[in-house]
């Protein structure tokens, strides 16, 4: 899914002793912000809360639409397919998805077609 946003694996480090495994994506062109997941700090099982969510930012709205999809055929759960939600202002075009152990994450792009 994260390379339907453009994303590429910066670094991954598996489990070894007294560390954690994490890895780390960013766009190709630079080193920050970077997307990082792993394991819980606290040692403790990873667990969804209630409320938190990622939203990652889409290049385009095709993009949004295939890293719905692709996180679909992945065995995520749908939250709210591809569309714009005008709630949050005109230009807003989302998807939501819940990924394997439940964290819901937001998938979605701010900018207007163009000529519109």
């Amino acid at each position: 899914m994260l390379t339907e946003l453009g994303l590429v694996l910066r670094f991954r480090e598996d489990e070894r002793p007294n560390q954690r495994p994490w890895a780390g994506w960013v766009r190709p062109d630079v080193s920050r912000p970077i997307f990082l997941i792993g394991r819980p700090f606290d040692g403790q099982v990873p667990a969804p809360g209630n409320g938190p969510m990622v939203a990652l930012l889409a290049p385009d709205r095709p993009a949004v639409a295939r890293a719905w999809q692709a996180a679909l055929n992945h065995g995520g759960t749908d939250e709210g397919a591809p569309e714009l939600r005008p709630e949050y202002h005109a230009d807003y075009y989302g998807a939501y998805f819940r990924d394997l152990d439940g964290n819901k994450l937001c998938v979605c792009c701010h900018d207007a077609v163009a000529g519109q």
